[in-house]
């Protein structure tokens, strides 16, 4: 319906309902003195393959809050590549894509990729192996997380274990994929950091212990920058890892 100016009035309960469903649709995560961490309970489908991902406002970015499982092919932990893009799924080792995905440790913590897959075969992109609208996230933006939730910029520029607590409010909460003690697990920030493990040397290692991200920045000809936590630490650590490797994807939005 119009009014005598030409402009549509909607109706007040519609008016009402939109703001409803836009007040359910976030709730605030209280972080320490540092802000206030929007969780927002919006979830994207990845139409590449229909998995659907939650998402957390962080600061002011948006984050995929769980790991990428964007699995085109698989691979067994002893094959390895510099080079060739390479996917694989924690304990499975074959080549069957629909095997893979059919496993508990693919649909809780998702995919395993070298640096080229992470990369998407390209060192000069960012998007990499993540969906149209998001990107890798380089090692500055991993900083940015970081110092929002607490670090200093000269923590967030050291190497190795930098800032307590800040592991703890990334990590998932409780032990019911960490294992004991999950050493200031709190997930305030709604991250949810999930120990997948990683793969190195022809095996796969510490599933339950370890969480280990990829980012998109290189530190050298044979490696590249990377973030992880550990079940009895607080603190992030940031290392090079060697593009062979296998490490979890998280997403951060354009």
């Amino acid at each position: 319906m119009k009014n005598k100016k030409g402009f549509i009035r909607l109706p007040l309960l519609l008016m009402m309902g939109a703001f409803m469903v836009f007040t359910i649709s976030c709730k605030n995560h209280k972080l320490s003195d540092n802000g206030t961490v929007v969780l927002l309970e919006n979830s994207f489908k990845d139409t590449r393959d229909g998995n659907i991902y939650k998402t957390v406002k962080i600061g002011d970015q948006v984050w995929m809050a769980e790991n990428l499982k964007y699995l085109p092919s698989v691979v067994g932990p002893d094959s390895g590549s510099t080079t060739v893009p390479l996917y694989y799924v924690y304990g499975y080792n074959g080549t069957n894509i629909a095997e893979a995905k059919a496993t508990d440790n693919y649909k809780t913590y998702g995919v395993l990729y070298n640096w080229s897959a992470a990369m998407a075969s390209n060192s000069s992109g960012v998007e990499g192996v993540c969906p149209c609208g998001w990107h890798l996230p380089s090692d500055a933006e991993w900083k940015q997380l970081e110092m929002y939730l607490g670090m200093t910029k000269k923590q967030a520029n050291a190497v190795g274990w930098r800032g307590t607590g800040v592991g703890g409010k990334l990590k998932e909460a409780d032990t019911l994929h960490w294992r004991r003690p999950n050493t200031g697990a709190t997930n305030e920030s709604g991250f949810a950091a999930l120990p997948g493990g990683y793969r190195s040397g022809g095996n796969f290692y510490n599933i339950g212990n370890y969480a280990v991200w990829w980012t998109a920045t290189e530190s050298d000809e044979r490696g590249a920058w990377n973030r992880y936590m550990r079940y009895d630490y607080s603190k992030v650590y940031r290392n090079c890892g060697t593009k062979y490797s296998g490490y979890s994807v998280r997403c951060v939005k354009d």
